[in-house]
């Protein structure tokens, strides 16, 4: 009995080892603790809540190489990166439309036309979300940002520009809501 007893804590410790890490939850969504994406490690570096009006619109997940709280320093970095968008409130195209367009205008208010063309392909790329579905942006350096919508890849936009200008939508100097800006940022 007193093997047994003495067992169950290493059994347990055994178990908790393989299962996959869950790293954070946010409003009832949880993410990984780790991702791969084009064969290396990204790891959870935050998460927020993206509100409008009062409303949980989505859940968010920021990934990188390594842990990083200076927003300035992730978009500089070519590397790796990728956010998870897991929407919690019905959303429609062009709502979703007019918050790629705002946060364009806010936080690359000198885009070159081909950036703005690349945020008008996005846009097609859009679609209705209901609660439930995900969005996946994955930069890839060399590559560009690969999306993904509800499950069902998009296509992929060349450059880091594009990726840069996508990415300060969440963490630039006008993101969507500070307190998303600040959760992904680790805060």
């Amino acid at each position: 009995m007193r093997r047994l007893a003495l067992a169950a804590p290493a059994l347990a410790l055994a178990l908790s080892a393989a299962a996959p890490a869950l790293a954070a939850e946010v409003a009832g969504v949880s993410f990984d603790d780790r991702v791969t994406v084009d064969g290396k490690s990204l790891v959870l570096n935050g998460t927020g809540l993206r509100t409008k009006l009062f409303i949980k619109v989505y859940a968010a997940a920021l990934y990188l190489p390594a842990a990083q709280s200076d927003a300035g320093r992730i978009l500089a970095a070519d590397q790796p990166r990728r956010t998870v968008l897991h929407f919690l409130y019905d959303v429609d195209r062009q709502k979703m439309c007019d918050a790629w367009d705002d946060a364009l205008a806010g936080n690359t208010p000198r885009a070159s036309a081909e950036l703005k063309r690349k945020f008008t392909t996005l846009c097609t790329w859009m679609a209705d979300v209901e609660s439930g579905e995900r969005m996946v942006f994955t930069y890839v350096p060399g590559t560009g940002t690969t999306v993904e919508v509800a499950g069902a890849g998009k296509g992929t936009l060349a450059g880091k520009d594009f990726a840069d200008a996508l990415w300060a939508a969440w963490i630039g100097p006008k993101p969507a809501t500070k307190d998303l800006r600040e959760g992904l940022l680790g805060g």
